[in-house]
Formats: C-alpha cells, structure tokens, sequence
C-alpha cells in the first residue's frame, strides 16, 4: 500500500576528490560503531551536494547544513558524502548558496564527512570507480540504514553505492528529487547535435539503469507527484515525500494573513513574486512573457525574481526590451533567507513556470507564508493545493493563459483573498521537524 508522508530532501554525503584524503577530510566522530561494525542508530546519506573547502575548512551550504542537523537528531551517527567542489567552487556554486563549516554543525561529533570526486563524464568516472567503490563499500559496512540519492549515470555514486549494497546483501532506500532523464531531455532540447545525440543514446540506459536500482530497493523516496508518478511503479515500498526547509516558526502569522487580505480588498497593485534560479528548467522567459501580457491587459502589478543563474543577464536585457524595467525587479541572489521569506510573506502571488518534472521548494515555502500558487499545472503543483485550494494552475508552455487567470484574479480580489487564506492553512502540512522524523521512520520501518 502505498502512503504520503512530508519529508526533505535526504542528505548529501561529502566525496574526495583523488580518493587519497580521507583523514583530512573526514569530520572526525567520537564513540559508536567502527568500521565494519554498523551502530544501530548510524545512517550513511550518499546524494550529489557539493562540498567545499573554504579557509582549508570543509564547508556545506546552510539548508543541507540545517537538514544534517535534523538527521542529527533522529540517528546517533551520520556518514555524508558528497561532491568536491574544491577550495576553488565555480562562480555559479558561489553565487548560489550561503556556506557553513561543517565543524561548526550541532551533530559534528557524531557526524563523518567524506568527499568523493566530481566525475560527471565517462573517463574520470572510470578512473575513479574502483576506489570510490572501495570507500563507499566500508561506509556500507560501517552504517545501519542506507539511503542513496540517484539522478545520473557517469559519476553518480549513490548508483554505486546502490550496486555495492546488492553485492553486500544489504537492503537500501533510493532518493529522486526529480525525473532526471526528462529535465534533461526538455532542457537540451535546443543543445548542440552533439549534446542531443549523446542524450539520445544514453537516457535510454540512464532509464534502464534506475528502474533497475528501485527495483531492488527496499524502500522508494520520490520527492513530490511528478517524480512519485514516473518511479513508483517499480519499487516495491514508494513513498511520495516533500522538500522544506521551513519550521513552525516560519508559518505567516494569522494577522499577518488578515493584514494581506485586507491589502487586497483595498486594491492595491499585485505583488508578485519568485525565488529560485534563472535557468531554463525554471521558465524565466515564460515568466516576463506572462507579465508583458498581463500588463498589456492593464493590470497593475510590482514583481521580483530572486534568483542567480545562468540566464539572469538574458532576463534583464528581455525585460528592458519589454518595456518591464519599471514593474519588475530582478534583484539576483539573497542569501539571507529571512529577508526572503519576508518577501514571499508580503507578496500576493507566487508566479511560476516550470517547465520540467521537478519538485521546487520555493512552492511549499510560499504556501508557507500564506502566499497562493500561480503558474503551470503539473502533479506536484496540483497535489499542493488539491486540499485546500491555494492557488490557479493553466497548462505548461501557455503564457497567455497564465496572463487571463492573472486578470481574472486580480478583478476578483475576494477570491484573491480567500485563496490566501487557503495557502496559508496548506502551510501548516510543512514543517521540517516533521518531515524528517517521518523520513527517519520509514528508514527504521522498511531498513
């Protein structure tokens, strides 16, 4: 049978780059079991976060910082590896993320951080398999439960340590955060003919080669409707998870809620609001498209994407051309997260484009601060505010569509604001605490 249960995105395990640095790089842990002796509380979390050196310290950026914690306090021991990045990160990883020392996290002395090499393409792969294999087979050894995030073929380790797991006979859970061989299919579809031959011929065994790892699972955690929907069918125990990052003490108060809906019945211009990275994937074109008709159509409104990446210079120069340059703001990275949630708790709108079959967090986190959804239909979208109703779905690739409802809505402001307070009561499911604990317990239950 299969359940719903509110969870985050499981943790990343820290990787070495050349394999020749384990005591250097690992996090030294006090007490519990040794290698080859798994403590009844220890988890091994294997997933693709990047790990950085910064000031010779090893460094994670805050949310995965803040999840360890969470994992901290529901095992006794924590093995985590992810991704070197190096002491010398590319612009884009540094843009994108507030970094901690992981020494400094509440867990660290019972928590090892191993760095496994960046090895996304066929030859550094292949050089680094057998002693990455090697590293990750103790880990195995040494860690109760087990729980690996897949996404990829070359260079994806927790593929591995799935493969490991099956030649230990040890039962294991798989984490997906989204259907990987679609987002790449959809986000190379204008990509050189090199690119797109390489994806013609390897997303089929990137397919093969993850139903095959579910299948032999003990237990699927597939983030959100979409990811659940293409993965459930082949695991024997799936499980439809969410991604938070929010608390209790993040919920928009309810005169917080009252003051919103009042703004709206006054008939104030419409803010609307976006936080994430402009990249393809995410709709930016789609998104000022939206506006430049909602606009034309007479509506007032303010708007802001919050958000580095790769084509934030191209969504300037398109708003300029636009005519939006007054209207919309496009302000780049923010890495303090409370001056974000206060943007998404004073907006009336969270607009949206996705274009791919991914889970975005930012959606749970503007329902979070009673802020409805407006954007493209898909089943994670639609599974968030089925319940309550809070927020306005059109179909995917139709800006025009996503204009009228933006019209409409703004000529019915009481409907605007009863959505908020719907948005606001789809929150209360959200809440970190939570989802960990629940996640924790289906690794006890089915591990």
């Amino acid at each position: 049978m299969t359940r719903t249960t509110l969870a985050r995105a499981p943790l990343a395990f820290e990787g070495d780059r050349t394999g020749e640095r384990d005591a250097a790089d690992a996090v030294p842990r006090t007490g519990g079991a040794g290698p080859g002796d798994p403590g009844p509380g220890s988890v091994l979390l294997v997933t693709h976060v990047p790990l950085r050196r910064i000031g010779g310290r090893l460094c994670l950026d805050e949310q995965t910082c803040a999840g360890l914690e969470r994992w901290g306090e529901n095992f006794t021991r924590i093995t985590f590896t992810g991704i070197d990045a190096g002491e010398g990160a590319s612009a884009d990883i540094q843009a994108s993320a507030v970094w901690r020392p992981v020494a400094d996290l509440a867990c660290a002395n019972r928590l090892t951080v191993i760095a496994l090499p960046e090895a996304y393409r066929l030859l550094p792969f292949a050089q680094h398999y057998s002693s990455t294999r090697r590293r990750l087979a103790e880990a195995i050894r040494a860690s109760r439960y087990l729980c690996y995030t897949l996404g990829s073929l070359a260079g994806d380790w927790g593929g591995v340590a799935a493969l490991e797991s099956i030649r230990q006979g040890r039962p294991y859970a798989v984490w997906f955060d989204r259907v990987e061989h679609a987002v790449i299919r959809r986000t190379s579809a204008g990509a050189p003919f090199r690119r797109r031959l390489k994806n013609a011929l390897s997303l089929p065994l990137m397919v093969r080669y993850h139903h095959r790892l579910i299948a032999r699972s003990a237990l699927g955690l597939f983030q959100g409707r979409d990811t659940f929907g293409a993965y459930a069918p082949r695991a024997r125990h799936p499980f439809c998870v969410y991604d938070t990052h929010t608390t209790r003490a993040d919920l928009i108060p309810e005169e917080a809620v009252a003051e919103k809906a009042k703004t709206l019945l006054g008939g104030a211009p419409l803010n609307l609001v976006y936080v994430g990275r402009a990249s393809a994937m995410k709709g930016p074109l789609d998104w000022l498209e939206t506006l430049r008709l909602a606009r034309g159509a007479g509506l007032r409104f303010t708007a802001t994407w919050w958000g580095d990446g790769p084509m934030l210079g191209a969504m300037r120069a398109r708003a300029e051309d636009l005519g939006l340059a007054d209207c919309v703001a496009l302000p780049g990275f923010e890495g303090d997260r409370e001056r974000l949630l206060a943007a998404m708790r004073g907006a009336h709108l969270l607009l949206f484009c996705h274009l791919t079959p991914e889970s975005p967090r930012c959606l749970i986190e503007a329902l979070v601060c009673g802020t409805p959804l407006l954007g493209y239909a898909s089943p994670y979208s639609e599974d968030l505010v089925a319940r309550d109703g809070g927020g306005r779905l059109s179909a995917m690739d139709d800006p025009a569509a996503l204009a009228a409802h933006l019209v409409a809505l703004d000529g019915d402001r009481a409907g605007l604001a009863t959505m908020v307070q719907a948005a606001a009561r789809t929150g209360t499911r959200f809440d970190e605490e939570t989802v960990y604990r629940e996640r924790a317990d289906l690794l006890r239950r089915y591990l």
